[in-house]
């Protein structure tokens, strides 16, 4: 494959897989609450998983070691097994979530139980994975991702002041009704940025670029595919917010399924608008459920030491096959059980932002120290941009907890 076509394959699929049900039901909720005025925290966290998506394909790369044998040898094996068993657990929850999401679409297409619904997104997820290879599990899921892109197309056509819109990138805080109207607006600006931010990319993002064979040399494609595939898939979060603030807003609708967001499209577009946005939520979050089943298991089979990586068959690491069949199984069980998938959203959002310093840490220590890096190592602004942003999270995190309970996941 040429080198082009492979960046812009990359682009591409990064740019589908941008949006999974948190993103969207966040971005949707923020702009049908505050209009345009949380648009800076979509970009902050761009540049922001920008940054580690970078730094995390790089080191993997130069070193072809994955983020959790980083997270073992900096951090220690019992604050390592800590960081793993929380980061697996948002993992599970995430998705479960997808999981919810995608049943959630298909009985709004189909009509057919919730509970069926997901036992057969379940047996189509495990047969995807089963039987894919890792390219082609990005490639199916990240280019009909790119369905999504008529959420951008609905929020041009709803003809926004964009005036305004411009100015939400502005970091702001505006003036609410009462003190509850900003508690919210907080919680929300954590979770949206958590949303953006989930730490199960970076995790994943590495471990593909090991799969694929990435080699030092091709660091600057790394560069370029995470930039532009997040810069492009953060406008499908931005037409997400102008969505919900030009449409929802004024409607006093508060989209409390991902079913809502679609009512953009289906305004704009009628009836074909409806269904490539029910099938463009459909190709992201199963490609967001896969992504986390098989990050958990990633996660497992590296800081344990087993053999790991889609490249190989089941037979040749079975523990690793088990451990996302496992994530599979468990995440299906949870939404079997008739757990809200809302509700497992807002927790999978909310513990994210507090397992992100424990996985950020261990990348930019290693991202930075030039014995291993060699010529690759993290330059002066890219260091000063790591550390405020680990300072950010870390601050995140420690609101994002009372935040949630106080205002009782943003329905104050």
């Amino acid at each position: 494959m040429s080198a082009f076509l492979q960046i812009f394959l990359g682009i591409l699929t990064a740019m589908g897989g941008f949006v999974e049900v948190g993103e969207l039901v966040f971005s949707v909720g923020a702009g049908a609450k505050f209009g345009y005025s949380l648009l800076w925290v979509v970009a902050l966290g761009t540049l922001g998983i920008i940054l580690f998506g970078e730094m995390a394909g790089r080191v993997a790369a130069v070193t072809k070691q994955p983020i959790f044998d980083w997270v073992r040898e900096r951090a220690g094996f019992r604050m390592g097994l800590g960081t793993l068993l929380a980061a697996n657990l948002v993992s599970l929850l995430t998705c479960a979530a997808e999981i919810g999401g995608i049943s959630i679409v298909l009985r709004m297409m189909s009509g057919w139980p919730y509970r069926l619904l997901a036992i057969l997104t379940f047996l189509a997820l495990l047969a995807i994975v089963w039987f894919f290879a890792f390219k082609w599990i990005e490639r199916f899921f990240g280019l009909l991702g790119l369905l999504m892109t008529v959420f951008v197309i609905a929020a041009i056509r709803l003809h926004p002041d964009w005036h305004a819109v411009g100015a939400g990138f502005v970091p702001q805080v505006p003036t609410l009704e009462s003190p509850k109207d900003y508690l919210v607006y907080a919680y929300f600006a954590v979770s949206l940025l958590s949303s953006i931010m989930l730490p199960y990319e970076t995790y994943f993002y590495a471990s593909g670029a090991i799969e694929d064979g990435w080699q030092p040399h091709e660091v600057p494609m790394n560069r370029i595919v995470v930039t532009m595939g997040f810069v492009l898939g953060s406008a499908l979060a931005v037409g997400l917010v102008i969505v919900g603030g030009q449409l929802l807003k004024p409607l006093g609708i508060d989209p409390q399924w991902p079913g809502a967001a679609a009512l953009g499209p289906a305004f704009t577009m009628g009836r074909a608008g409806l269904i490539v946005a029910l099938l463009g939520m459909l190709f992201a979050f199963g490609g967001a459920a896969v992504e986390n089943a098989l990050t958990g298991a990633y996660n497992t089979a590296q800081f344990l030491g087993w053999p790991w990586g889609k490249w190989r068959k089941p037979a040749g690491a079975p523990r690793f096959a088990l451990a996302w069949i496992v994530m599979l199984t468990l995440a299906v069980l949870i939404i079997l059980a008739g757990v809200n998938p809302i509700q497992v959203v807002e927790y999978s959002i909310v513990f994210s932002v507090l397992i992100l310093p424990l996985t950020y840490l261990p990348l930019l220590m290693a991202a930075g120290d030039r014995r291993i890096m060699g010529a690759y190592v993290n330059n002066g602004p890219t260091k000063i941009a790591g550390w405020f942003f680990l300072a950010l999270v870390t601050l995140a995190g420690l609101f994002a907890l009372p935040l949630l309970v106080v205002t009782r996941g943003g329905k104050l």
